[in-house]
């Protein structure tokens, strides 16, 4: 087993910005230092605890460097990964390594967009794959209303299926005060919305929104001096098969196989463990995947694992409890979210949607076109 960092780190501080439409003049770097310093406050630390820097951007190249100058820090460590959304829980990991390899005492890992209050410019990819090009497809959505029609084809997944997903996520996002979209969803309301790719209509798509977040970790028995319970991490692994969705080995099977083969490994455990559960779900599709890929149902049978309410309050699975990316928010990159809600869910702050008794929580990432995948398990003390 791969247990060297089991354990080791723990996150201490989480904490979003304002999200939503927060408006003109508020850049990036200004939302992440709101959720930078409320996350910093909540450890019972300031900015000058801080030397290991986690961090990146659509539109900042040396985001690392950006972020530091704004917060004014001089980290003797910076780490500016960029895999997509599934960038900063790949930042966890590597933050847990660097903490245990002594290079940094306390890692901030911190994101922020404002694609929303800057008309969607962030969303769009400029250049496509020169294989894919002369079809016309709009990015990323249609590469993912590709791997859904393929799922559809080989093992009769249905749009109500990825319409239960949505609804689900709307549930448990009226649940949450935070969430950016709390009216009543329903089946219909997603199968009759807005083509926007075949099969996907609009709400089978991410919310475009503001936002972003900051996590906050040091080495565990600091972790343990410090205000709020820490959360360990148990486990992590990556993983990365393809950049554009032609070259996906297969459209309905990811490298999460892999990722969560790794993050099991490291934590010792497997999905029956797993109390509660984030996903990154910028389309309906992609909790049907991943929950297949990292081992909560068969190949083939996510469909009917999120139908009728599953994985909805009340269901044999909480899944995204915060609303997700589909409810709760979007802000171009989510995987920073995932954590923050995992966190919260462990030190049992999470009001009407909290997870009775919860110990453990699977963040999965999702980057690129289904393209890297990035598995990271938490748990409370008594899991350690």
């Amino acid at each position: 087993m791969t247990d060297s960092l089991r354990g080791t780190a723990a996150v201490v501080g989480v904490a979003e910005s304002q999200l939503g439409l927060v408006g003109p003049g508020l850049t990036p770097l200004d939302l992440m230092g709101q959720a930078s310093h409320a996350a910093l406050a909540e450890a019972g630390l300031t900015t000058r605890d801080v030397d290991g820097l986690f961090t990146a951007s659509s539109i900042y190249p040396a985001a690392g460097l950006d972020t530091a100058e704004y917060l004014g820090i001089q980290p003797r460590y910076i780490d500016g990964t960029v895999v997509g959304g599934s960038s900063f829980v790949s930042h966890v990991l590597h933050a847990a390594a660097a903490l245990r390899a002594g290079l940094c005492d306390v890692a901030l890992v911190t994101y922020a967009s404002n694609q929303r209050s800057n008309a969607g410019k962030l969303v769009a990819r400029t250049q496509l794959n020169a294989y894919e090009a002369p079809y016309g497809p709009r990015f990323p959505v249609s590469m993912y209303a590709l791997a859904a029609a393929r799922h559809m084809h080989e093992f009769g997944t249905t749009r109500e299926q990825l319409a239960d997903v949505a609804v689900a996520a709307r549930e448990w996002a009226r649940l949450n005060p935070k969430a950016f979209s709390r009216d009543p969803l329903t089946r219909d309301d997603v199968i009759n919305a807005r083509m926007v790719s075949s099969p996907l209509t609009v709400r089978d798509c991410c919310l475009v929104t503001d936002g972003g977040g900051a996590v906050v970790l040091t080495r565990a028995e600091r972790a343990r001096d410090l205000p709020r319970p820490p959360v360990y991490l148990l486990g992590a692994g990556e993983a990365t098969d393809h950049a554009t969705i032609s070259q996906m080995p297969d459209l309905t099977a990811t490298s999460a196989v892999q990722s969560s083969r790794r993050a099991y490994d490291m934590a010792g455990l497997s999905a029956s463990d797993i109390d509660v559960v984030q996903l990154y779900d910028a389309f309906t599709i992609n909790p049907i995947l991943f929950l297949e890929d990292l081992g909560f149902c068969a190949k083939g049978e996510g469909g009917a694992f999120v139908a009728d309410g599953r994985i909805a309050p009340g269901g044999v699975l909480p899944v995204n409890t915060n609303g997700g990316g589909l409810s709760y928010c979007h802000p171009g990159m989510y995987g920073i979210l995932l954590i923050i809600e995992a966190v919260r869910q462990l030190r049992g702050e999470c009001g009407e949607r909290q997870v009775s008794g919860a110990r453990t929580a699977l963040t999965h990432g999702n980057g690129g076109v289904l393209s890297s995948q990035v598995t990271a398990i938490f748990g409370t003390e008594a899991t350690v």
